[in-house]
Protein backbone atom coordinates (compact mmCIF):
# COMPACT_ATOMS: atom_id res chain seq x y z
CA UNK A 1 0.00 0.00 0.00
CA UNK A 2 1.52 3.23 -0.37
CA UNK A 3 1.04 5.79 2.28
CA UNK A 4 2.23 9.33 2.13
CA UNK A 5 2.85 10.49 6.21
CA UNK A 6 3.51 14.31 6.58
CA UNK A 7 5.96 14.58 9.28
CA UNK A 8 6.92 11.05 10.10
CA UNK A 9 9.86 11.32 12.78
CA UNK A 10 8.24 13.09 15.58
CA UNK A 11 6.44 11.25 18.97
CA UNK A 12 3.94 9.14 17.04
CA UNK A 13 4.71 9.02 14.02
CA UNK A 14 8.02 7.62 14.25
CA UNK A 15 6.86 4.40 15.61
CA UNK A 16 3.63 4.45 13.08
CA UNK A 17 6.22 4.62 9.81
CA UNK A 18 8.36 1.64 11.53
CA UNK A 19 4.67 -0.92 12.26
CA UNK A 20 3.81 0.52 8.08
CA UNK A 21 7.43 -0.61 6.72
CA UNK A 22 7.38 -3.73 8.81
CA UNK A 23 4.04 -4.66 7.11
CA UNK A 24 5.29 -4.19 3.87
CA UNK A 25 3.82 -0.82 3.13
CA UNK A 26 5.86 1.73 0.79
CA UNK A 27 6.02 4.80 2.70
CA UNK A 28 6.80 8.50 1.98
CA UNK A 29 7.40 11.19 4.72
CA UNK A 30 6.81 14.86 3.62
CA UNK A 31 8.76 16.84 6.51
CA UNK A 32 11.22 19.88 6.92
CA UNK A 33 14.39 17.64 7.78
CA UNK A 34 14.93 19.26 10.76
CA UNK A 35 14.20 16.38 13.18
CA UNK A 36 16.97 13.84 13.37
CA UNK A 37 15.33 10.14 12.01
CA UNK A 38 15.27 7.47 14.68
CA UNK A 39 13.39 4.92 11.85
CA UNK A 40 15.37 2.23 9.68
CA UNK A 41 16.09 2.16 6.22
CA UNK A 42 13.17 1.81 3.89
CA UNK A 43 11.20 5.29 3.72
CA UNK A 44 11.23 7.41 1.40
CA UNK A 45 11.95 10.98 2.27
CA UNK A 46 10.65 14.51 0.72
CA UNK A 47 11.57 17.38 2.17
CA UNK A 48 9.52 20.72 2.54
CA UNK A 49 7.37 23.22 4.76
CA UNK A 50 3.73 21.93 4.46
CA UNK A 51 2.83 25.75 5.56
CA UNK A 52 4.23 26.95 2.67
CA UNK A 53 0.98 25.94 1.13
CA UNK A 54 0.81 27.10 -2.64
CA UNK A 55 4.19 25.29 -3.18
CA UNK A 56 3.50 22.40 -0.16
CA UNK A 57 0.09 21.63 -2.87
CA UNK A 58 2.11 21.70 -6.37
CA UNK A 59 4.70 18.97 -4.56
CA UNK A 60 1.81 16.76 -3.94
CA UNK A 61 0.41 16.75 -7.16
CA UNK A 62 3.76 16.22 -8.25
CA UNK A 63 4.37 13.42 -6.24
CA UNK A 64 1.85 11.56 -7.60
CA UNK A 65 -1.54 9.66 -5.74
CA UNK A 66 -1.90 7.42 -2.43
CA UNK A 67 -4.10 5.20 -1.10
CA UNK A 68 -3.70 6.68 2.49
CA UNK A 69 -2.19 10.10 3.62
CA UNK A 70 -1.66 10.41 6.93
CA UNK A 71 -0.86 13.86 8.59
CA UNK A 72 0.72 14.36 11.70
CA UNK A 73 1.32 17.87 11.99
CA UNK A 74 -1.75 19.75 11.19
CA UNK A 75 -2.06 22.47 13.85
CA UNK A 76 -3.52 25.31 11.77
CA UNK A 77 -7.36 26.05 10.36
CA UNK A 78 -5.25 26.74 6.60
CA UNK A 79 -3.39 23.22 7.27
CA UNK A 80 -6.87 21.68 6.80
CA UNK A 81 -7.72 24.17 3.87
CA UNK A 82 -4.51 23.05 1.88
CA UNK A 83 -4.64 19.50 2.47
CA UNK A 84 -8.01 19.35 0.95
CA UNK A 85 -7.01 21.22 -2.67
CA UNK A 86 -3.99 18.97 -2.46
CA UNK A 87 -5.66 15.64 -2.41
CA UNK A 88 -9.08 15.62 -3.04
CA UNK A 89 -10.32 13.56 -5.67
CA UNK A 90 -6.68 11.87 -5.30
CA UNK A 91 -6.17 9.95 -2.69
CA UNK A 92 -8.18 6.86 -0.94
CA UNK A 93 -8.18 8.04 2.61
CA UNK A 94 -7.30 11.07 4.83
CA UNK A 95 -6.16 10.32 8.23
CA UNK A 96 -6.06 13.19 10.79
CA UNK A 97 -4.43 13.17 14.35
CA UNK A 98 -6.25 15.56 16.33
CA UNK A 99 -6.53 15.68 20.31
CA UNK A 100 -8.64 14.66 22.55
CA UNK A 101 -8.45 18.78 23.72
CA UNK A 102 -11.42 19.66 20.95
CA UNK A 103 -13.97 18.99 23.53
CA UNK A 104 -15.48 21.29 26.34
CA UNK A 105 -14.42 20.71 29.69
CA UNK A 106 -15.88 19.50 31.72
CA UNK A 107 -17.43 16.99 30.40
CA UNK A 108 -21.00 16.48 30.04
CA UNK A 109 -20.58 13.05 31.38
CA UNK A 110 -17.54 10.64 32.33
CA UNK A 111 -15.85 9.18 30.35
CA UNK A 112 -15.54 11.44 27.37
CA UNK A 113 -16.95 9.43 24.07
CA UNK A 114 -16.54 10.91 20.24
CA UNK A 115 -19.85 12.57 19.96
CA UNK A 116 -19.03 14.65 22.97
CA UNK A 117 -19.69 18.82 21.91
CA UNK A 118 -16.46 20.79 20.86
CA UNK A 119 -14.94 22.86 22.95
CA UNK A 120 -11.61 23.59 23.24
CA UNK A 121 -10.36 25.99 26.11
CA UNK A 122 -6.76 26.41 24.21
CA UNK A 123 -5.75 27.96 20.81
CA UNK A 124 -4.16 24.41 20.21
CA UNK A 125 -7.65 22.82 20.90
CA UNK A 126 -9.73 25.51 19.20
CA UNK A 127 -7.50 24.95 16.03
CA UNK A 128 -7.62 21.40 15.88
CA UNK A 129 -11.74 21.79 16.16
CA UNK A 130 -11.29 23.97 12.79
CA UNK A 131 -9.61 21.62 11.23
CA UNK A 132 -11.82 18.50 12.27
CA UNK A 133 -14.69 20.76 10.96
CA UNK A 134 -12.88 21.23 7.53
CA UNK A 135 -12.47 17.45 7.01
CA UNK A 136 -15.31 16.27 8.00
CA UNK A 137 -17.02 18.67 5.67
CA UNK A 138 -14.46 17.47 2.63
CA UNK A 139 -15.76 14.03 3.81
CA UNK A 140 -19.13 14.58 3.18
CA UNK A 141 -18.53 16.22 -0.10
CA UNK A 142 -17.00 13.37 -1.68
CA UNK A 143 -13.15 15.02 -1.37
CA UNK A 144 -11.76 12.07 0.23
CA UNK A 145 -12.52 9.58 3.09
CA UNK A 146 -11.47 10.87 6.49
CA UNK A 147 -10.81 9.49 9.47
CA UNK A 148 -9.97 11.12 12.79
CA UNK A 149 -7.70 9.85 15.93
CA UNK A 150 -7.70 11.81 18.83
CA UNK A 151 -4.90 10.75 21.46
CA UNK A 152 -4.63 12.36 24.44
CA UNK A 153 -1.45 12.45 26.70
CA UNK A 154 1.48 10.29 24.64
CA UNK A 155 4.69 9.55 26.11
CA UNK A 156 7.48 7.24 24.98
CA UNK A 157 10.99 7.71 23.62
CA UNK A 158 11.82 11.73 23.40
CA UNK A 159 9.09 12.58 25.69
CA UNK A 160 8.41 10.85 29.25
CA UNK A 161 6.75 12.54 32.33
CA UNK A 162 4.34 15.65 32.81
CA UNK A 163 4.81 17.77 35.76
CA UNK A 164 1.85 20.32 35.54
CA UNK A 165 4.06 23.13 37.39
CA UNK A 166 7.36 22.90 35.97
CA UNK A 167 10.23 21.35 33.73
CA UNK A 168 11.01 17.91 33.67
CA UNK A 169 14.15 18.82 35.34
CA UNK A 170 12.49 20.43 38.12
CA UNK A 171 10.29 16.79 38.57
CA UNK A 172 12.87 14.30 38.31
CA UNK A 173 15.24 16.18 40.68
CA UNK A 174 12.54 17.06 43.44
CA UNK A 175 11.04 13.45 42.97
CA UNK A 176 14.36 11.66 43.31
CA UNK A 177 15.34 14.06 46.38
CA UNK A 178 12.79 13.48 48.47
CA UNK A 179 11.81 17.55 48.04
CA UNK A 180 7.90 18.97 47.81
CA UNK A 181 5.95 18.56 44.64
CA UNK A 182 3.04 20.60 43.67
CA UNK A 183 -0.57 19.25 42.98
CA UNK A 184 -3.32 20.98 41.88
CA UNK A 185 -6.80 21.47 43.71
CA UNK A 186 -6.42 18.22 46.25
CA UNK A 187 -4.96 15.98 43.95
CA UNK A 188 -7.82 14.00 42.83
CA UNK A 189 -8.86 15.25 39.54
CA UNK A 190 -7.95 12.19 36.69
CA UNK A 191 -5.43 11.77 34.30
CA UNK A 192 -4.01 9.45 31.56
CA UNK A 193 -1.61 8.80 29.78
CA UNK A 194 -0.91 6.20 27.07
CA UNK A 195 2.96 4.37 25.38
CA UNK A 196 3.43 5.52 21.78
CA UNK A 197 3.36 2.17 20.47
CA UNK A 198 -0.40 1.28 21.62
CA UNK A 199 -0.68 4.45 19.84
CA UNK A 200 0.99 4.21 16.92
CA UNK A 201 -1.06 1.27 15.85
CA UNK A 202 -4.15 2.28 16.16
CA UNK A 203 -3.10 4.19 13.01
CA UNK A 204 -1.99 1.45 11.43
CA UNK A 205 -5.24 -0.28 12.15
CA UNK A 206 -7.32 2.67 10.46
CA UNK A 207 -5.35 2.93 7.13
CA UNK A 208 -7.44 1.92 4.46
CA UNK A 209 -9.89 0.24 6.76
CA UNK A 210 -13.73 1.38 5.80
CA UNK A 211 -15.38 1.46 9.10
CA UNK A 212 -13.25 3.84 9.75
CA UNK A 213 -14.40 6.24 7.32
CA UNK A 214 -15.91 9.53 8.18
CA UNK A 215 -15.24 8.33 11.86
CA UNK A 216 -13.28 9.83 15.23
CA UNK A 217 -11.57 7.66 17.56
CA UNK A 218 -9.72 8.03 21.36
CA UNK A 219 -6.59 5.98 21.31
CA UNK A 220 -5.75 7.18 24.88
CA UNK A 221 -4.63 5.29 28.15
CA UNK A 222 -6.81 3.40 30.40
CA UNK A 223 -5.45 3.83 34.21
CA UNK A 224 -7.37 5.98 35.20
CA UNK A 225 -5.39 8.02 38.03
CA UNK A 226 -5.98 10.89 40.40
CA UNK A 227 -2.56 13.32 39.87
CA UNK A 228 -1.58 11.99 43.31
CA UNK A 229 -1.47 8.85 42.17
CA UNK A 230 0.28 9.42 38.78
CA UNK A 231 2.96 11.27 40.92
CA UNK A 232 3.52 8.24 43.13
CA UNK A 233 3.53 5.81 39.47
CA UNK A 234 5.98 8.37 37.98
CA UNK A 235 8.48 7.94 41.69
CA UNK A 236 7.87 4.37 41.55
CA UNK A 237 9.20 4.27 37.88
CA UNK A 238 11.63 6.44 38.68
CA UNK A 239 13.23 4.53 41.47
CA UNK A 240 12.54 7.85 44.19
CA UNK A 241 10.57 7.72 47.15
CA UNK A 242 7.00 8.17 47.70
CA UNK A 243 6.76 11.45 46.67
CA UNK A 244 6.07 14.63 49.41
CA UNK A 245 2.80 16.31 47.45
CA UNK A 246 2.00 19.99 48.54
CA UNK A 247 -1.86 20.42 47.49
CA UNK A 248 -2.31 24.54 46.28
CA UNK A 249 -6.30 24.89 45.85
CA UNK A 250 -6.28 25.73 41.74
CA UNK A 251 -7.82 29.22 42.25
CA UNK A 252 -5.09 29.72 43.95
CA UNK A 253 -2.51 28.47 41.90
CA UNK A 254 -3.59 30.54 38.82
CA UNK A 255 -2.97 33.30 40.94
CA UNK A 256 0.32 32.84 42.43
CA UNK A 257 1.58 31.49 39.20
CA UNK A 258 -0.37 32.19 36.26
CA UNK A 259 2.21 31.96 33.77
CA UNK A 260 3.00 28.19 35.18
CA UNK A 261 -0.68 27.25 35.58
CA UNK A 262 -1.91 28.27 32.42
CA UNK A 263 -2.54 24.43 31.58
CA UNK A 264 -3.74 23.54 34.80
CA UNK A 265 -6.55 26.16 34.20
CA UNK A 266 -7.54 25.00 30.96
CA UNK A 267 -7.31 21.32 31.48
CA UNK A 268 -5.67 19.37 34.05
CA UNK A 269 -7.89 20.69 36.60
CA UNK A 270 -10.98 18.80 34.97
CA UNK A 271 -10.95 14.95 34.50
CA UNK A 272 -9.14 13.45 31.14
CA UNK A 273 -11.00 9.66 31.34
CA UNK A 274 -11.94 8.77 27.86
CA UNK A 275 -14.10 5.60 26.10
CA UNK A 276 -11.95 3.88 23.81
CA UNK A 277 -14.48 1.48 22.87
CA UNK A 278 -14.77 2.82 19.24
CA UNK A 279 -11.08 2.21 18.82
CA UNK A 280 -10.85 -1.01 20.13
CA UNK A 281 -13.50 -2.56 17.72
CA UNK A 282 -12.73 -0.74 14.50
CA UNK A 283 -9.24 -0.36 14.68
CA UNK A 284 -7.66 -3.30 17.22
CA UNK A 285 -6.66 -0.62 19.60
CA UNK A 286 -5.28 -2.49 22.64
CA UNK A 287 -3.66 -0.55 25.80
CA UNK A 288 -1.24 -2.86 26.45
CA UNK A 289 1.86 -0.66 28.07
CA UNK A 290 1.30 0.08 31.97
CA UNK A 291 2.63 2.99 32.84
CA UNK A 292 5.13 2.25 35.15
CA UNK A 293 7.02 0.17 32.70
CA UNK A 294 6.51 2.14 29.52
CA UNK A 295 7.54 5.30 31.90
CA UNK A 296 10.52 2.89 32.81
CA UNK A 297 11.55 2.97 29.32
CA UNK A 298 11.02 6.40 28.24
CA UNK A 299 13.34 7.62 31.12
CA UNK A 300 15.57 4.99 29.98
CA UNK A 301 15.95 6.47 26.91
CA UNK A 302 16.26 10.32 28.42
CA UNK A 303 18.83 9.53 30.72
CA UNK A 304 20.79 7.93 27.46
CA UNK A 305 19.93 10.17 24.81
CA UNK A 306 18.82 13.77 26.51
CA UNK A 307 19.88 13.41 30.40
CA UNK A 308 18.31 16.14 32.86
CA UNK A 309 20.98 18.92 33.51
CA UNK A 310 22.18 20.47 36.77
CA UNK A 311 20.26 19.50 39.90
CA UNK A 312 16.47 20.41 39.26
CA UNK A 313 17.30 23.96 41.02
CA UNK A 314 14.17 25.90 40.33
CA UNK A 315 13.81 29.03 41.89
CA UNK A 316 9.89 30.11 41.12
CA UNK A 317 8.69 26.93 42.33
CA UNK A 318 10.38 27.45 45.65
CA UNK A 319 9.06 30.89 45.79
CA UNK A 320 5.47 29.60 44.70
CA UNK A 321 5.24 27.22 47.79
CA UNK A 322 6.53 29.42 50.38
CA UNK A 323 4.13 31.92 49.72
CA UNK A 324 1.27 28.67 49.65
CA UNK A 325 2.58 27.99 52.64
CA UNK A 326 2.57 31.53 53.88
CA UNK A 327 -0.91 31.98 52.76
CA UNK A 328 -1.63 28.69 54.76
CA UNK A 329 0.12 29.74 57.96
CA UNK A 330 -1.89 33.17 58.13
CA UNK A 331 -5.20 31.71 57.72
CA UNK A 332 -5.02 29.04 60.05
CA UNK A 333 -3.31 31.86 62.09
CA UNK A 334 -6.31 33.85 62.06
CA UNK A 335 -9.28 31.21 62.72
Amino acid sequence: MKILIIGGTGLISTPLTRFLLERGDDVTLYNRGQTPSRLPPGATALHGDRQQYAQFEAEMHAAGRFDCVIDMVGYAPEDAHSVVRAFAGRIGQFIFCSTVDVYQKPASRYPYVEGEPYGGLNDYGRNKVLCEKTLLDAHARGAFPVTIIRPAYTYGETRGAIYPLGSWDTYKHSLLAGRPIISHGDGSSLWVSCHVDDVARAFVGAVHNPKAFGQCYHTTGEEWLTWDQYHAVIAQALGAPPPVIVHIPTDTLVKLAPRRSVHVADNFQFNNVFDNSAARADLGFAYTVPLVDGMRRAFAWLDHNRPASGNGADEEHDRILAAWRELEGSAVSAL
